[in-house]
């Protein structure tokens, strides 16, 4: 049953029932890199985590742009199931599976080439230089099965199926970690080994994800004969997918910028940061839960004109962030040191260094809950442009800014530390205003058509 058939269970509900398993997938799939960083930091040392910790940055800004059009696949989906048009469906299905196999190719190659000379733009150091660029080259050949399984994943969410991508990501996931351990401290390749444990587990949860869509019954269901692109969906997916991509390319560039001046500070402060940033990253998936969440209630909503519904659904997400953020900002205050322990071997600069980064900014997080759902529900409403710009100006524009104004003068990693808080306030404020503004708007459109219908009438 989708979320928009439950009309009598509360939002609320129906949300935090739709996030828990979005939120299991969304660790599991942090973890890829997060054991990546587990292994090496413990069997490799300081260099290695550092190589493969400068990387993530950088490995986001490329992905980002083509990640962000499944956001559009997920939209045009939900607006079909929303509407009960079965041939809509069918129609987003084939052309989404189709542009993502040729996007994860050609994301590949150009990954592939480039990425070793953004390296050396970023100022990553000469002694991680190497064994950055080997891994990050070995993780773009594993882009096609990424992006085909972040399309598949989107379909599926936007049907109400939050559980299937958990059980993929799941089984791939545990393949991963097999694969780190035996490549890693059984052959002894190093950074390459958790690179290829990475990839090779990837395509597992890709080959899962499509060989479900061959199978089941319904709109969803995948026909190699029915691959084509159909040209009114491409535009629809492209309107709302590339605003998005955008806002995640220009998230990832304002990262990069932050990631560069982080590098000026050395190895240490590159290691504990990486650190720090990957269990960041676990907060990050679980609260985004609910931004994944409102699109999908947000989308059906709309396709069954709805809007009314709309202001609850934005509520209760919120309700649900906050309801998190107690959980999570007292486990992150009671374990977080152990926790990062488990990145870092045996250096005490190291774990000073992620310390000082997961202190500041583990409790604030709740704040980029809050930010997701505004973008989130924006694009639901198909107003993609609208959250990519507000994204520009307060978050990337910002973090631009204050690192070539007020870093300048004091150059800290505190002070690079403390613009995501501030970033993620002023998003959401204006997010939440442009809201308001939309729902109002497409309530007084749908009542003027009413109007008119019973003027025809």
């Amino acid at each position: 049953m989708t979320p928009a058939s439950k009309k009598r269970q509360p939002y609320f509900k129906k949300i935090i029932l739709f996030a828990l398993p979005l939120m299991l997938t969304g660790v599991i799939q942090t973890l890829y890199n997060a054991v990546d960083l587990m292994v090496v930091g413990k069997f490799e040392g300081e260099v290695a985590l550092a190589a493969v910790g400068s990387t993530g940055s950088l490995t986001n800004l490329i992905l980002g742009l083509f990640m962000g059009l499944s956001v559009g696949a997920g939209v045009c989906v939900a607006h079909g199931i929303g509407a009960k048009d079965d041939e809509d469906v069918q129609k987003s299905v084939h052309t989404s599976i189709l542009v993502a196999l040729i996007l994860g190719v050609f994301v590949s190659v150009i990954g592939f080439f480039i990425a070793p000379q953004l390296l050396k733009l970023m100022g990553t150091p000469d002694d991680v230089l190497q064994s950055a660029s080997l891994y990050v080259r070995i993780i773009f050949m594993g882009t096609p099965a990424s992006i085909m399984y972040n399309y598949v994943a989107a379909i599926l969410r936007a049907s109400g199926d939050s559980k299937r991508p958990l059980i993929f990501l799941t089984v791939s996931g545990l393949a991963n970690v097999f694969l780190n351990l035996l490549l890693v401290v059984g052959v002894g390749i190093g950074v390459a080994g958790v690179a290829i444990g990475t990839i090779v587990s990837q395509f597992i949860s890709a080959l899962m994800a499509l060989l479900y869509l061959r199978n089941v019954k319904g709109p969803l269901r995948l026909s190699l004969r029915k691959l084509s692109i159909d040209k009114a969906k491409l535009k629809k997916l492209l309107l709302i997918g590339i605003p998005s991509g955008i806002q995640g390319t220009l998230f990832s560039f304002s990262n990069v910028i932050l990631q560069s001046s982080i590098n000026s500070f050395g190895k240490i402060v590159i290691a504990g940061s990486a650190a720090a940033a990957n269990v960041e990253g676990i907060y990050y998936v679980i609260y985004r839960a609910f931004y994944d969440s409102t699109l999908t209630f947000v989308g059906q909503s709309v396709g069954a004109k709805k809007f009314g519904d709309i202001k609850r659904i934005v509520g209760a997400s919120i309700a649900g962030v906050l309801l998190t953020a107690v959980v999570m900002s007292s486990a992150g205050f009671l374990f977080g040191e152990h926790i990062l322990k488990l990145y870092i071997s045996d250096s005490v600069e190291v774990l000073a260094a992620a310390s000082t980064r997961f202190n500041m900014l583990i409790i604030p997080y709740f704040l980029c809950g809050i930010m997701e759902i505004m973008s989130g529900t924006l694009r639901g409403m198909g107003r993609s442009v609208s959250a990519a710009v507000i994204s520009l100006i307060f978050a990337c524009g910002f973090r631009v800014v204050w690192i070539y104004t007020v870093f300048k003068v004091i150059a800290t990693p505190q002070c690079i530390y403390v613009t995501y808080p501030i970033s993620w306030i002023m998003t959401a404020a204006v997010g939440a205003i442009f809201v308001i503004f939309a729902v109002k708007k497409e309530k007084r459109s749908q009542a003027i058509q009413v109007l008119e219908d019973i003027q025809i009438d």
